[in-house]
């Protein structure tokens, strides 16, 4: 084979490596969409959904109150946003999406099971099966507060309140009476930080869709309280 030959051959397999590369890359760029705008309006249906209920827009411990809109709305649009988060190859989005909807699923589940006793839960046990739902879910997204710390600051105080509205409701439950009753005062007082992080939530939501939609002017969003 001649030099030509071998470089001509060399040259074909690399344009042939390039054009497998390009195929197999996620998709990303303007083409690709923004997953934000289906995953944060999901997330603002079922916060005010939430928040309302838990400051008394529905009777005191009815609880499967806002279910329908949890289940059908937040818990899945979050979850097909974290899929397409994936599938452009957005790591992080697709993590905080996933991390949320299954915990919007989490809840779906456990207001359903505790009401139609699925798990065989005693009435006496049900107190610290809140609890420990409170406490596991607590700890998940204080961490995903301080792996995220590199996001604009608006994302830190979302997270940050999220993290406020649960440690609430667990006080709210742990102080709660001898028949069971939680402190109303710290279950309310829960559901104005939900409203809050919603309120929040359409914020980032609108900066998503300025860009969505081909505008050109971005909300400010905040320094990352982490660099580098």
């Amino acid at each position: 084979m001649t030099t030509v030959d071998a470089t001509a051959g060399e040259s074909g397999r690399s344009s042939a490596i390039a054009e497998e590369a390009a195929v197999a890359a996620p998709v990303v760029g303007p083409m690709a969409g923004d997953p934000a705008m289906l995953g944060l309006g999901s997330f603002i249906v079922g916060s005010v959904a939430l928040g309302l209920a838990l400051v008394g827009v529905v009777p005191a411990g009815v609880l499967g109150a806002p279910l329908a809109i949890i289940l059908a709305a937040t818990a899945l649009g979050l979850l097909l946003g974290a899929i397409w988060a994936a599938a452009v190859g957005q790591s992080a989005v697709a993590a905080i999406f996933g991390i949320f909807g299954t915990f919007w699923l989490s809840y779906a589940v456990l207001v359903l099971g505790l009401d139609h006793n699925w798990f065989a839960i005693t009435a006496t046990a049900i107190l610290a099966t809140v609890k420990l739902f409170l406490i596991a879910w607590l700890v998940a997204i204080v961490m995903l507060t301080l792996a995220t710390l590199r996001l604009p600051l608006s994302f830190s105080v979302l997270f940050t309140l999220v993290d406020l509205a649960l440690l609430l409701l667990l006080l709210g439950y742990e102080s709660a009476s001898a028949a069971g009753v939680p402190s109303s005062g710290l279950i309310k007082t829960a559901g104005y930080v939900v409203l809050v992080f919603a309120a929040l939530g359409v914020y980032l939501f609108f900066d998503a869709a300025s860009a969505g939609t081909g505008g050109t002017a971005r909300l400010p969003l905040g320094k990352p309280l982490l660099h580098g």
